[in-house]
């Protein structure tokens, strides 16, 4: 059965990617981003399933009388995919003001505003999906991406809240989880703090690691995912997406758990 799905950030990368795959089989998309011109190929093959909107997610009124529209035009949002986000680049130290407000206006009250906006219709309709781009950053952390790490764990502990709230409305939430893809992440999508010369090795580091070509997932795979996850009648609250997420999620929470319990005396102690 043909599905109504609402994306943020469908102009490029998984965004556009799944719009595509959603569109080829015969569900309707209402696709967001802030300049539609990438979307017109789309447009002109799936003139009566693509409704393209401009928006800004960090403008809440738009937000929400964006979602009225594309609910008004298809008559319902079965699914929303929370995927508008952008990575910032820098020691946290490095990060001004302006762009440490600006990711988290972007990243995550972007994604707060698209989801409020779209809890009223799912309510009334019981049911719906709403599906949050996290990342593998939302789990475990990299230097040099402070604010950007910060914006997925916070999505992370909203989503997970979320998902307590509101599944007794039939609304799933899932956080979907991708480790390092080839989009345009590190690219002209990305925004950069001006260096501190102190930071300079851990620049260098970093940079290393981003050039390491194993550690790429292809985003070209990724549709089929998202498709069997849109399907799944009782879908997960969290998905990976790649093969170097589990490990490096796995690494993680082992040295989290022995920190844990090497500290647990005095952890205990301080209960009174």
């Amino acid at each position: 059965m043909a599905k109504t799905i609402f994306i943020t950030g469908a102009s490029r990368g998984f965004g556009k990617l799944w719009a595509q795959a959603f569109l080829e089989r015969g569900d309707k998309v209402i696709a967001t981003a802030r300049n539609l011109d990438s979307l017109k190929d789309l447009a002109r093959q799936y003139p009566d399933t693509l409704l393209p909107l401009q928006l800004d997610v960090t403008d809440r009124a738009a937000v929400f009388a964006t979602v009225s529209k594309a609910a008004d035009h298809f008559g319902q949002i079965d699914v929303l995919i929370n995927n508008a986000g952008y990575g910032l680049f820098g020691a946290v130290e490095e990060a001004s003001e302006k762009e440490a407000r600006a990711q988290l206006e972007v990243n995550v009250f972007g994604l707060l505003w698209a989801t409020q906006a779209v809890l009223p219709l799912m309510r009334r309709q019981g049911s719906g999906h709403i599906i949050q781009v996290s990342s593998i950053l939302g789990i475990t952390t990299v230097p040099t991406m402070g604010l950007y790490n910060a914006t997925k764990f916070a999505i992370e502990g909203l989503s997970e809240t979320l998902a307590t709230e509101v599944g007794h409305f039939g609304i799933h939430v899932t956080l979907v989880e991708p480790n390092a893809y080839s989009t345009d992440f590190i690219g002209g999508s990305a925004a950069r703090s001006t260096p501190i010369p102190s930071y300079e090795p851990i620049h260098k580091a970093a940079s290393e690691s981003f050039a390491q070509e194993d550690i790429w997932g292809d985003p070209k795979a990724t549709p089929t995912a998202i498709l069997k996850l849109v399907d799944a009648p009782h879908p997960p609250l969290r998905l990976f997406l790649g093969k170097k997420a589990l490990p490096w999620a796995q690494e993680a929470y082992k040295n989290r758990l022995a920190t844990w319990e090497e500290w647990n005396d005095v952890a205990v102690a301080a209960h009174g």
